[in-house]
């Protein structure tokens, strides 16, 4: 009987929604644990045990913690396959986990909460964060659209549906919370795709039941 997944979450969080997609493309059950990042639970010092850092997604399997939503989806890729998430060519892989990247270590981390907190705690008023946080997700999609632009669909790298998608999905939820311009023709069809399949559906943040 494999180890019991416990995914520590919050519904609106992008990286908790990218391994919430993977865990289901995947078929796998989990439960969740759920933080209000607004309010600080996830520094409280039980979860900081967990996970030092105070993000979330973690993911317990067993009796072991695993933190980093890419490592996360990652390692669910190995323990499940099927569907794999990864190209088989080498080369291929590098340019889906490049793309992945690009959104997950250079837009998200600098649209995020904890990044917003702290420029609203160096004095900038609301409207400048926002705009900080549009200009982050307009740039990056802007070249993530660029590195996908040659392939053909209807996801990021083709056929199948890769870690690159997982990442875009999530991260045009940010972009339409935060009014940025995402018009790139081949980044809707993507998503329009994308949020056509189950696994899609069932990990939207509306559907979560930490919802607000």
């Amino acid at each position: 009987m494999p180890d019991p997944l416990v995914l520590h979450t919050f519904w609106r969080s992008s990286s908790s929604w990218r391994v919430r997609i993977a865990l289901a493309l995947k078929g796998l059950d989990w439960s969740g644990r759920t933080y209000r990042l607004r309010a600080g639970e996830q520094r409280a010092p039980e979860y900081l045990q967990l996970n030092p850092q105070g993000l979330v997604p973690s993911l317990e399997v067993g009796g072991a913690v695993l933190t980093q939503s890419l490592a996360i989806c990652e390692y669910l890729d190995e323990i499940r396959p099927d569907p794999a998430l990864l190209p088989a060519d080498p080369l291929e892989r590098a340019k889906v986990r490049a793309a992945a990247q690009l959104i997950a270590c250079e837009v998200h981390p600098l649209q995020n909460l904890k990044v917003l907190d702290m420029l609203r705690a160096r004095g900038l008023d609301e409207e400048s964060v926002t705009g900080w946080a549009r200009e982050v997700i307009e740039t990056g999609l802007e070249a993530f659209s660029a590195t996908i632009a040659a392939n053909e669909g209807p996801y990021c790298f083709g056929a199948q549906v890769t870690l690159a998608d997982i990442c875009l999905v999530p991260q045009l939820g940010n972009a339409r919370r935060f009014g940025a311009r995402f018009d790139f023709p081949r980044i809707a069809e993507v998503e329009a795709a994308c949020n056509a399949l189950p696994a899609f559906q069932v990990a939207v943040p509306s559907r979560q039941p930490d919802a607000e």
